[in-house]
């Protein structure tokens, strides 16, 4: 009887080895991760949250899956139905919808959420971020302040909310320290995307004598290019596309935040915290581009400046200041 229950064993042992080990298995290790987006992944803001989560995918970490374009009024029921559907971490922006994205963190307490918000975390699983990418916006603005020989630059954001406000206040005064001189003029299209609505902002500020343009939305750069002014770019490098005409930007690299949220996840670790400063330099959250196109057409000295305050950022040695209020144009 024994010599009969011993195959029959080796036989489950290695059947059960085999569903370990088949593809079915190994895919269910693998972190299931949704994303909800009320703007299309080409947007600014998202498309690096986006990218952050599309790498995880390509290494095999996670299984993901993400919608584009939902409506602030559908957004509750896209959340429920990630939720439902056994997805253990959520990423998403929720400005605009902190009510609903609140409410679906509660009914689901033991998924995780990461959501971009100018609130607060929620316990117990409710984590916020946000673009915290005022160093290399201060670097743009010294760069930009060095760069006009108007001393006028022209700002177009989205929305005066923090997440904007606190760039623009960075840009302003990087540039004010290389150019006392400067005046701004400052302008909100109230909208994410908006570029064509964008783009006539920016025509107005050149046509009053801006001959550079902050371009915190989509359609500046394009102002800018089609009047041949110069531009300074948020969040993504778009200097590829504007050769001429983006001198530098402000870059924001979400994977320094989607890779802890997935280790925490994948630990059992994850809480509700405020993972902004993983947006900063040190953190590897955010950076200078590159001049590249304008490697020789920066000045010198300029440059040099720029260098010396990034490395002081880097090194502790300066802090810039995050001043959420809503910046206003020159007097």
């Amino acid at each position: 009887m024994h010599s009969h229950r011993r195959p029959l064993l080796a036989g489950l042992a290695l059947a059960a080895l085999t569903t370990l080990l088949s593809p079915v298995a190994l895919a269910q290790a693998k972190l299931k991760v949704a994303a909800v987006y009320t703007v299309p992944f080409e947007q600014q803001w998202v498309s690096r949250i986006h990218k952050a989560l599309k790498a995880a995918e390509a290494r095999g970490e996670i299984e993901y899956k993400a919608s584009e374009n939902v409506a602030n009024a559908d957004y509750e029921r896209v959340l429920r139905e990630y939720a439902t559907a056994g997805n253990q971490l959520i990423v998403g922006e929720i400005f605009g919808v902190e009510t609903a994205g609140r409410k679906v963190a509660k009914d689901f307490p033991k998924t995780s959420f990461l959501f971009g918000s100018s609130g607060k975390p929620q316990a117990p699983n409710m984590s916020v971020f946000d673009n915290y990418i005022q160093e290399p916006a201060y670097l743009t603005g010294m760069i930009a302040g060095g760069m006009t020989k108007s001393n006028k630059i022209g700002l177009v954001g989205g929305f005066p909310i923090p997440e904007v406000n606190r760039l623009m206040n960075a840009f302003m005064e990087g540039a004010k320290e290389v150019n006392p001189k400067v005046e701004f003029t400052v302008s909100f299209i109230n909208s994410w995307f908006d570029p064509p609505k964008a783009k006539e902002a920016a025509f107005a500020m050149i046509d009053k004598g801006a001959d550079v343009v902050y371009a915190e939305r989509f359609g500046v750069s394009d102002a800018a290019k089609e009047r041949k002014v110069l531009a300074i770019g948020n969040v993504i490098n778009t200097q590829a596309d504007y050769p001429d005409t983006v001198v530098a930007s402000a870059l924001w690299h979400m994977e320094p935040s989607i890779d802890r949220a997935l280790k925490l996840v994948k630990e059992g670790k994850f809480a509700a915290e405020d993972y902004g400063v993983y947006s900063h330099m040190k953190h590897k959250g955010s950076s200078l581009a590159p001049l590249g196109t304008f490697e020789k057409k920066v000045p010198a000295e300029l440059a040099a400046k720029v260098r010396a305050k990034e490395a002081a950022i880097y090194a502790g040695k300066f802090e810039v200041k995050v001043n959420d209020g809503q910046p206003k144009s020159s007097k």
